[in-house]
């Protein structure tokens, strides 16, 4: 495997590690450090990937940055009773380009998804999700991203790509691969008319603050449905964050945003996760340590992930049908975990690159509404992408 794009982690950070319980996570985990190369990763289940690229950040002013702080904060973490084989594979610097360093995250997550490892990307800038999203071409035909942002980034496609215009070249460059864009903990005020359209014409799905902060739950099937997670810091509170990397008033406190994490985590087909635009300043211990506890509680998810979607066994789970107008929607219910998913039967006749989506994760008020003659939003959104 070509891991050269990687650096080891600093000196600096494991001198601390080493002063940490033994308990802790810094001590469970396999580090890569220049004495002791790139771990073995026969058994490791998820890879801690820093990426130290903020050149298209459209406030960038030269400036680099570092992962120490967050290092640090999170090794000093205790695990749960995980049986998650964890380890960090160091940082990838600043190509002679942007696209150097694209070029190297997107092969580095490309192998790690290979051997079934789900990489962590610690950046950044977020247009870093670019590369992530490429490095699925050869992996799979389709893909959901799910970002959890102020902004959904779509900007204009036609200008080089941005921190905040990256999905638009998702969306317009070739292969088109993408099938479902969701971002949640939007504020409408950060998004022009145009970028509000644009999401309802393409059947993209949104989730606004006030939406998520009422009930947390709705966001649930929407990351169970997603293969890559981004995370733009940008979507916190400024109060719970330090001076340098305060955005807005209003946003995602630090339980919302974990327990986020956590269904990120908990979902069978999240196989990256990035989290981006971290701004670290003097001082500022507090950021280091909210995004610690992310990576943990997105960690612990994975650990209690359950294979409740084949349905093979009529034990397994418990199915509903219901008629809504001229349509038959056939809901199941896990009987392991009790959540919930309904069928689209179309997409498997119409379009054969689409046969994964044939269940789309949902929640028991959508089977309510059903039963109400209301069609579910998702199941709506999905149906009309597929007729485009």
């Amino acid at each position: 495997m070509n891991f050269n794009f990687l650096s080891p982690v600093s000196d600096v950070v494991l001198a601390h590690n080493e002063l940490l319980s033994l308990q802790a996570l810094g001590r469970k985990i396999k580090i890569h450090s220049k004495q002791k190369g790139i771990p073995d990763l026969e058994g490791v289940n998820i890879a801690i990937l820093g990426v130290l690229e903020n050149r298209n950040d459209i406030n960038y002013c030269g400036e680099t940055f570092q992962l120490n702080d967050v290092r640090k904060a999170f090794y000093g973490l205790y695990p749960g009773s995980w049986n998650t084989v964890i380890a960090d594979l160091g940082d990838i610097n600043k190509g002679e380009s942007v696209e150097d360093t694209y070029f190297a995250l997107k092969t580095t997550i490309a192998i790690l998804i290979k051997k079934n490892i789900i990489p962590i990307i610690l950046g950044g800038s977020q247009d870093l999700t670019y590369p992530n999203y490429r490095a699925y071409d050869t992996i799979m035909p389709m893909v959901n991203i799910v970002n959890i942002d102020c902004k959904f980034d779509l900007g204009d496609s036609s200008k080089p790509i941005k921190n905040d215009s990256f999905i638009g070249k998702i969306i317009l460059d070739q292969p088109y691969n993408l099938f479902n864009y969701a971002t949640v903990g939007y504020q409408t005020y950060f998004n022009s008319q145009e970028e509000k359209d644009l999401m309802e014409s393409l059947y993209f799905e949104s989730y606004r603050l006030g939406e998520v902060s009422k009930d947390i739950t709705i966001v649930e099937p929407v990351l169970r449905d997603a293969n890559i997670v981004t995370l733009d810091l940008s979507v916190l509170k400024g109060a719970e964050v330090g001076l340098n990397q305060k955005f807005s008033p209003n946003g995602l406190d630090g339980k919302e945003i974990c327990a986020i994490s956590r269904y990120a985590g908990i979902s069978n087909k999240v196989s990256s996760f990035g989290i981006y635009e971290y701004k670290p300043s003097k001082d500022d211990d507090i950021t280091a340590m909210l995004i610690s506890q992310v990576l943990w509680y997105f960690i612990e998810g994975v650990n209690y992930r359950v294979k409740d979607d084949h349905f093979t066994d009529d034990s397994s789970y418990q199915k509903f049908t219901t008629l809504v107008e001229s349509d038959e929607l056939v809901f199941y219910k896990s009987t392991k975990t009790g959540r919930w998913w309904i069928e689209i039967p179309f997409l498997t006749e119409i379009n054969t690159k689409l046969k994964r989506h044939t269940l789309l994760p949902c929640t028991h008020q959508d089977y309510i509404d059903a039963c109400n003659n209301m069609v579910p939003d998702r199941w709506y959104k999905a149906f009309q992408k597929n007729c485009v």
